[in-house]
C-alpha cells in the first residue's frame, strides 16, 4: 500500500493508479482482477481529476498587454468525510472465481483507494489435476488506511496578458523520477475578460471573465523489482486529461480582491497495467499475463469557488476553496507585473 504515496506524494497526486498486491489480485484470475481494481481504483481517479482541473484563475481582471504573472501553485483535495467514495460494495456474485471467507456469496462493503477497511479476506477455489485448490487472501485497504486524507499537487503556472481582455495561461511540471516513478504535468488555458470591451470598465468595481483551461498528467510506475508477482518489465503508465470551463467575476482594488467562480469539469483518466506477470499462487498458478488490463475513468461535474488574493506590488498571495464532488484547497504565490 506504501505504493500508492510513492505515486501520489512524489508527483503530488498525479496518476490516478493506486497499487494494490498484484501477487493476491492476479490469484483471483484476470478477469476479476481487473473488475476489482476498476472499482478500487475509481474514487481515487476521480478525485485527481477535480484536483488538476483546479487552479487556473486568481482574478477575472485580465491583464494588459504584456502584462504577466508567474506563480507556485498548490492543491489539496481532501476526502476525510467522503464516506461514499471510501468504500464500495463488492458482490461474489458479479465476480467468476472471489468470494468472501465469512459469509460467502453475500456481498459487502470493501475499501476503495481512498479508504481505511482491513481485515477483509477472500478466496478463490479451482480444480488443479482434480485436486481442490484453495488461495486466500486479504483485500487491499487504502489511502486512509495509511493516515493520508488528502490529495496533494503542485506545478508552475505562467500567465500573459493580449489584447481586449485576452490572457494566455501555461502550467508545467517538469518530468519527475523517484524510486521507479515518473511523472510531468503540462496545461494550457486563455481567459476572456468581458467587462474590458465595455466603454465603462475604467470605472466598474467587478471585472468579469470566462476561463478554459486544459490540463494533462502523465506518468509511470515500474514494479518489476518490487518482488509482488514474477514476471518482467512490470509498470504501470498512467495519463490524466482535465478540462475546466468557468464563469468569474472578481473585485478590482488595489491591494485585496475577492472572486468568486462557477464552472464545469470534465475528464478522463487511462490506466495501463503492462508486462508480463506469473502467477505463482491458487488455482491459477499456471496463468501468464502479458499486459493484462486497461482502466478508464471518465468525470464531470458542477464546481464553485470563493477567493482572495492579497497585491504587494510584484509579489501576490492568492487562496481559494473550490466545492465539488471533492473540494479542493487551492493556494499560490505569485510574482508579476501589470
Amino acid at each position: 500500500m506504501k505504493n500508492i504515496l510513492t505515486i501520489f506524494c512524489l508527483a503530488s497526486a498525479s496518476m490516478a493508479m493506486a497499487q494494490a498486491d498484484f501477487n493476491d489480485v492476479f490469484a483471483a484470475g484476470v478477469e476479476d482482477a481487473e473488475q476489482f481494481t476498476n472499482d478500487y481504483m475509481a474514487p481515487l481517479s476521480e478525485s485527481a481529476i477535480y484536483n488538476f482541473s483546479t487552479g487556473w484563475y486568481n482574478s477575472a481582471d485580465a491583464k494588459p498587454l504584456g502584462g504577466f504573472e508567474i506563480s507556485i501553485v498548490g492543491n489539496i483535495t481532501g476526502f476525510k468525510n467522503k464516506d461514499d467514495k471510501k468504500v464500495f460494495v463488492l458482490d461474489p456474485n458479479d465476480y467468476q472465481n472471489l468470494d468472501f471467507v465469512d459469509n460467502p456469496g453475500t456481498a459487502r462493503a470493501v475499501s476503495s483507494a481512498l479508504g481505511d477497511l482491513s481485515g477483509i479476506d477472500v478466496f478463490v477455489e479451482g480444480q488443479v489435476a482434480g485436486i481442490t485448490v484453495r488461495e486466500e487472501f486479504e483485500l487491499p485497504s487504502g489511502l486512509s488506511g495509511e493516515g493520508l486524507d488528502f490529495i496533494p499537487s503542485g506545478y508552475l503556472q505562467g500567465s500573459v496578458g493580449l489584447v481586449k481582455g485576452l490572457e494566455i495561461k501555461a502550467r508545467f511540471l517538469p518530468k519527475i523520477e523517484y524510486e521507479g516513478a515518473a511523472v510531468g504535468l503540462i496545461g494550457v488555458g486563455l481567459q476572456n475578460d468581458i467587462t474590458k470591451l465595455l466603454p465603462a470598465d475604467k470605472i466598474l468595481p467587478v471585472a468579469i471573465s470566462a476561463v478554459i483551461g486544459y490540463t494533462k498528467v502523465s506518468g509511470d510506475y515500474d514494479f518489476t523489482d518490487a518482488n509482488l508477482i514474477e514476471g518482467e518489465d512490470q509498470r504501470i503508465e498512467a495519463d490524466i486529461s482535465t478540462w475546466a470551463f468557468s464563469a468569474v467575476v472578481s473585485t478590482k482594488l488595489p491591494i485585496i480582491n475577492f472572486y468568486g467562480g462557477l464552472g464545469y469539469v470534465t475528464g478522463k483518466s487511462v490506466t495501463d497495467v503492462l508486462g508480463t506477470y506469473r502467477v505463482t499462487q491458487g488455482p491459477f498458478a499456471s496463468e501468464t499475463y502479458v499486459d493484462p488490463f486497461s482502466i478508464t475513468k471518465k468525470v464531470n461535474g458542477v464546481t464553485g469557488t470563493v477567493g482572495a488574493k492579497l497585491k504587494l506590488g510584484f509579489f501576490r498571495l492568492n487562496a481559494d476553496y473550490n466545492l465539488g464532488a471533492f473540494n479542493t484547497l487551492t493556494f499560490g504565490i505569485n510574482f508579476g507585473m501589470r
